[in-house]
């Protein structure tokens, strides 16, 4: 575990497990690094070399009060990757990271990346709109905001449920599951909790994803009550040349976290990684 020093003084903090081809895991909102545990084990464990970062205005990373865009979280995801001179990189980005893989390509390119995996990712654009009638409506995003404004800790508590689909008949998710997914959203600073809304709604990525000249992976559940997979995940998989687009029939948006789906998704990445 260490930390990087972002080009505006921000400190982004990082985990670093196993050696071998680096695999570097982009956590979603409201998340840490902690949220791909299970995924870092097992890259390590099989041969690569698995990173994870808190983004800046969550877990251990600095809490300024601005810089929540999409710009500057590619910047610092650049700043990371520099600062460890990772080279032939896969990175995988879940939900709202999915935006950062983007806007790091699109602002970076892909020198020093090999592949990439897109899961439950909100490009190309969440928000509804008349070129995007699959899209979230916006007082979708208003509510969230408020919600979490009014008494984030009861919010995160109450949103648990639609993220992991623990709402459906049947479903595998755990209290632990929820009780995990509410401690990492309290160590999200309320002002990143509520920007980054803003920036995930309405960023466009169109332009970052037709600049992908790299193999893709992309995985979205058909059950995702957060990022609509219609809105993204197989828009995105169209958009990317030649994008692989692995659907998880009834798959939540938690899906690297529910049991079932998650062992699922870890022999995918894997595969990935190896092929």
């Amino acid at each position: 575990m260490g930390f990087v020093s972002t080009r505006d003084g921000e400190q982004i903090f990082y985990k670093d497990w196993g050696s071998g081809r680096p695999v570097v895991f982009i956590h979603g909102w409201p998340l840490n690094a902690d949220a791909w545990d299970d995924q870092m084990k097992v890259v390590a464990e099989n041969g690569f070399r698995g990173i994870a970062h808190d983004r800046r205005g969550h877990g251990r990373s600095s809490q300024p009060f601005n810089g929540y865009d999409f710009d500057t979280f590619a910047d610092d995801l650049n700043d990371l990757i520099t600062g460890l001179d990772l080279r032939h990189v896969t990175l995988v980005a879940h939900s709202m990271g999915g935006g950062e893989l983007a806007r790091y390509i699109g602002r970076h390119g892909t020198d020093r990346l090999d592949k990439a995996v897109l899961l439950s990712a909100i490009p190309p654009l969440m928000l509804q709109g008349p070129g995007n009638p699959e899209g979230v409506p916006e007082q979708v995003f208003e509510d969230i905001k408020n919600g979490i404004l009014k008494e984030r800790s009861q919010y995160w508590r109450d949103a648990a449920d639609g993220f992991f689909s623990a709402n459906r008949p049947g479903n595998k998710v755990t209290q632990g599951n929820k009780d995990a997914f509410w401690f990492m959203a309290m160590h999200e600073c309320i002002q990143a909790g509520v920007k980054c809304v803003d920036a995930f709604a309405r960023t466009d990525f169109h332009d970052d994803l037709r600049r992908f000249d790299i193999p893709t992976l992309v995985v979205h559940g058909d059950d995702d009550q957060i990022v609509p997979i219609d809105a993204t995940g197989r828009k995105s998989a169209e958009i990317i040349p030649n994008a692989v687009l692995k659907v998880y029939e009834g798959g939540s948006h938690g899906i690297a976290l529910v049991p079932g789906d998650k062992e699922k998704f870890n022999q995918d990445l894997l595969d990935f990684l190896k092929s």
